[in-house]
């Protein structure tokens, strides 16, 4: 039944794109031209247009994927997807009326249109996983797994998908050797591996998530082989899973499957170089702009205490590099180096009162722009550590190191989250491999204007 349900959503959602579409046309020509008193194209026109346009935008929603299902989907992704099919629908429409010879077509209708679009179909996929979700939590639309082994990672994948019932999944039960002891949770041991078939052919069971241990594997090929006999979706949940990304990359060499243990979208020359060039202009106008703040902090921290200035404090960036990071001084100069191995507290007693005041709305944190333009470091990243916790949490820390892989940030996934100041360095870690590891550009405004609105007037302390 979820199957043909699913094929339902899609037309319908592929449906609704189109109406969407052409609504936007309309919606775009009337914001334009409703106060034009001179002679232009009627809309009669630009809904010909459509008879070209809708159907090269259902080809990049579907190329893109946004016709099929979003449960397993990201709501960020899916809107930065949104944006790169409009992106390429204006070139195409203006590529279009070039060839057709239309010079009379007004440019800023279609770019209207295009933002229009954008948004109603943002809009329309916000509407309807917020549907689907309140479904899904009643009980409606469910997908029906059965899991064949039970071990750690299993129980932890069970675990997880039940804190959220709006993923839209039930259990039907495990299949394991034997039964095993599962904690308390309502979940049905259904019988050893030879019950697989049997399961499949008369429970109703839409996927099959496949968790063996390492002495099972053997098992493997003839699992697989029953769930495509039975025609049904199966899942590999590898007892190995806490070493994998989350999105795991499939490289190929002379036909031979390779995975990627460790994806980093900012590998890609030209993601690097447009993250580096968005740096770049950011952090040169924003010190232009707030140059009235630096001035003053100056003059404050000069009148307010004996020392420089600036606080410079040796930091790993970039490939373990070391670096030295700005900051306006807060605190009284110390003489015995216990700054490069102590943390800060928020009652300090080495902190100025006008120190307090910076640091207090994150002030003290402005020079940093500097390290950004110097390319030493990046408006969002995992934020640097100094070299003596670097070598401590190296072998505390599993995958602690791999925060090295990119630059340093003046502000984070992990700091919009609230793991900054004294709190867990595991959890900030969790955050900083995610980040590395999903990048986009979107994800960056989205922590940068996260930070604005939540992050800049905070009492904890930053390491």
């Amino acid at each position: 039944m979820i199957k043909e349900n699913q094929k339902l959503f899609n037309i319908i959602f592929a449906i609704m794109d189109a109406v969407l579409c052409a609504g936007s046309m309309i919606l775009a020509f009337f914001i334009h031209f409703h106060n034009y008193q001179g002679s232009y194209i009627g809309l009669n026109y630009y809904i010909q247009a459509l008879i070209y346009i809708v159907p090269i935008y259902f080809i990049l929603y579907h190329y893109l994927d946004l016709h099929n299902s979003f449960r397993h989907k990201s709501f960020l992704l899916e809107t930065g997807k949104v944006f790169q099919a409009n992106f390429f629908g204006i070139i195409f429409i203006f590529v279009l009326m070039f060839f057709l010879k239309e010079v009379h077509v007004s440019r800023m209708v279609i770019l209207i249109f295009g933002m229009v679009n954008t948004t109603l179909s943002i809009i329309n996929r916000f509407i309807i996983r917020k549907s689907l979700r309140r479904m899904r939590a009643k009980g409606y639309n469910l997908k029906h797994l059965l899991i064949v082994g039970w071990n750690e990672v299993s129980a932890e994948f069970y675990d997880k998908v039940q804190s959220n019932r709006g993923l839209g999944y039930d259990f039907v039960g495990y299949l394991s050797p034997d039964k095993r002891d599962v904690s308390s949770r309502k979940i049905k041991y259904v019988g050893d591996f030879t019950m697989l078939s049997l399961l499949l052919e008369n429970k109703g069971i839409d996927e099959v998530i496949i968790s063996l241990e390492w002495n099972e594997f053997s098992e493997l090929g003839s699992l697989i082989e029953t769930c495509e006999k039975a025609g049904i979706k199966s899942n590999l949940l590898p007892f190995y899973t806490k070493y994998l990304p989350a999105k795991p990359y499939i490289d190929e060499v002379e036909g031979i499957p390779l995975i990627n243990i460790r994806k980093v979208p900012l590998d890609n020359m030209l993601n690097s170089f447009a993250k580096r060039v968005f740096d770049c202009i950011v952090s040169l106008v924003a010190l232009i702009l707030i140059s009235p703040i630096l001035v003053i902090t100056t003059i404050g921290v000069k009148l307010t205490s004996p020392g420089p200035v600036i606080y410079k404090q040796e930091r790993v960036g970039r490939g373990k590099k070391k670096f030295y990071m700005y900051k306006f001084r807060s605190m009284k100069m110390e003489s015995d180096g216990s700054d490069m191995t102590t943390w800060g507290t928020k009652d300090d007693d080495r902190r100025t009162k006008f120190g307090t005041l910076i640091r207090k709305f994150s002030i003290d944190e402005l020079p940093q722009l500097i390290n950004v333009f110097k390319g030493e470091m990046s408006l969002v990243g995992p934020r640097p550590e100094r070299p003596y916790f670097v070598d401590k949490f190296r072998d505390e820390i599993p995958l602690y190191m791999l925060k090295h892989l990119v630059r340093p940030g003046i502000t984070g996934w992990a700091q919009i989250n609230g793991w900054r100041g004294d709190t867990s360095i595991e959890e900030r870690i969790k955050c900083d491999i995610y980040y590395i590891e999903n990048w986009t550009f979107l994800l960056d405004i989205k922590i940068l204007f996260l930070t604005v609105f939540k992050g800049i007037i905070n009492n904890s302390e930053e390491i």
